[in-house]
């Protein structure tokens, strides 16, 4: 399968046209880290609720990465950047890149939330469906989101290049059916990818093949991206983050931005200090909070589970997966998983809308896994963790701006390892003044989850059931 070439130039740079950069013709001029070179081992982390990312398996194989300090007094620059994570970090490198001055305030510490915790899994789109997009948006629109998403893919692997993040980048995902219902729905999506958009790099694999690449006789068929991929993602934030500060961004850690006077001249204030700046992104998703109570009504955290198997090997590791590539079933509690770099497993299938952790999750997503890969049941979890992901109601993400110089992203909903890095660009580019393709991400409407503060995320449990109960049939 052909995939895409990136020109460096374009994207990332300074041009306005991510999309001119994509070329269908091989990925030959980039070099990537091989996904299965062997990290030095790990030690046992114990179980995580939701806490830090530094008990998960990502914490405890993440590269040195430098402490920044709390923000103490004042600070003056022209934006300053509210959050850690990919979408965060991309904005201040991107801004960074075009000389402006950079202040990136975050709570945690860099990656602690999702960005740090999530699947690794890079994909093209959005989580909604580039099908529900078209009903949302006209035809120009809706073809706008679907190239900036795949630019988001060209994205990543430029920023790993140009700034040699070592994250264990791997091409290739699947999207597998379990029942004839999701088969036609993934031919049906094949069809409109490659005759509306154009998107070569996507293919059907038969039973037959998927059984001959994936060591289960669970799935029933599969949609291949090529260009799609799987990555560490606590790593590749981290670079991101490193390229930033490399670039004159001032990153400040356990720094919370409490409140924000707006106006022409915005000032944050902090515990024990103030930024001044003339914009004001906000990058936190689901740990805003009260800072901006009006985002928080458009999205709801739903809390979800990883286990990492001990190292496997490489032959075993291939027997289970020998393409490599990542891979997500079609259920809407779906399972997903890959091989780490140095050859565990990596299993994510449980997610709770009561935002908690159950001390079983261990137990339970173990189990999930052994339903895939029964073959694993002499293998021990070493890691467990959870972290919070924000969705919308129709699962589309949700950009704007709360003022004319106060701008947000939020709302992946579980798609945001790519798009969160390009959502980033876009943002930059609405500060610098040209703002058409952040501009398109805002008009996707949205609305409140029903049942205010008390009632919502009930409402949302209830929802959940009938969502649930099609997965059975």
């Amino acid at each position: 399968m052909k995939g895409m070439r990136t020109d460096h130039a374009l994207v990332g740079g300074n041009s306005d046209d991510w999309t001119a950069g994509l070329h269908d013709d091989g990925e030959s001029l980039l070099s990537y880290p091989n996904a299965l070179n062997t990290l030095q081992p790990s030690t046992v982390a114990p179980i995580m609720s939701l806490e830090g990312a530094a008990n998960s398996y990502y914490g405890a194989t993440a590269h040195p990465a430098a402490r920044w300090p709390a923000l103490a007094g004042r600070v003056d620059c022209d934006v300053c950047v509210v959050g850690g994570g990919i979408a965060g970090c991309s904005v201040a490198l991107h801004l960074a890149e075009r000389g402006y001055r950079v202040v990136l305030v975050e709570a945690q510490r860099i990656g602690w939330g999702a960005s740090g915790r999530n699947g690794g899994q890079a994909l093209f789109g959005v989580a909604a469906g580039q099908a529900a997009i078209e009903g949302l948006l006209d035809a120009d629109a809706a073809r706008a989101v679907w190239d900036v998403t795949i630019a988001g893919l060209a994205l990543i692997k430029e920023r790993i290049v140009k700034y040699s993040i070592a994250c264990d980048w791997a091409n290739g995902q699947m999207q597998v059916a379990l029942k004839p219902r999701h088969e036609r729905e993934l031919r049906a999506d094949l069809a409109m990818l490659r005759h509306r958009y154009g998107y070569e790099s996507v293919r059907y694999m038969p039973r037959e093949e998927v059984c001959s690449l994936l060591a289960t006789t669970r799935y029933t068929g599969a949609l291949y991206d090529s260009a799609s991929g799987h990555l560490h993602p606590l790593n590749y934030t981290l670079g991101l983050a490193a390229a930033a500060a490399g670039r004159g961004t001032e990153v400040f850690e356990s720094t919370r931005a409490l409140n924000f006077a707006p106006g022409q001249h915005i000032e944050v204030r902090t515990p024990n200090g103030q930024v001044h700046c003339r914009h004001l992104a906000l990058c936190g998703n689901t740990y805003l909070g009260a800072l901006a109570p009006v985002l928080a009504k458009k999205i709801l955290s739903v809390a979800t589970y990883i286990v990492a198997t001990e190292p496997l090997g490489a032959d075993r590791a291939r027997g289970l997966i020998a393409n490599n590539a990542a891979v997500s079933d079609m259920n809407w509690v779906l399972d997903y998983f890959r091989l780490s770099a140095d050859t565990r497993l990596l299993f994510g299938g449980r997610v709770s809308y009561s935002a908690r952790a159950p001390s079983a999750f261990p137990t339970a997503t173990r189990a999930r896994m052994l339903r895939v890969f029964p073959q694993l049941a002499d293998t021990r979890v070493e890691f467990n963790w959870g972290g919070l992901v924000d969705i919308t109601m129709n699962r589309a993400p949700h950009f704007g701006r709360l003022a004319p110089n106060v701008y947000f992203l939020q709302g992946f909903s579980g798609h945001g390892v790519a798009l969160a890095g390009i959502a980033g660009a876009l943002l930059a580019q609405a500060i610098a003044g040209t703002a058409e393709r952040f501009d398109v991400f805002a008009r996707i409407p949205h609305h409140d989850f029903p049942g205010g503060n008390v009632l919502r995320r009930p409402a949302l449990v209830l929802a959940m059931l009938y969502y649930r109960l099609r997965d059975l049939i």
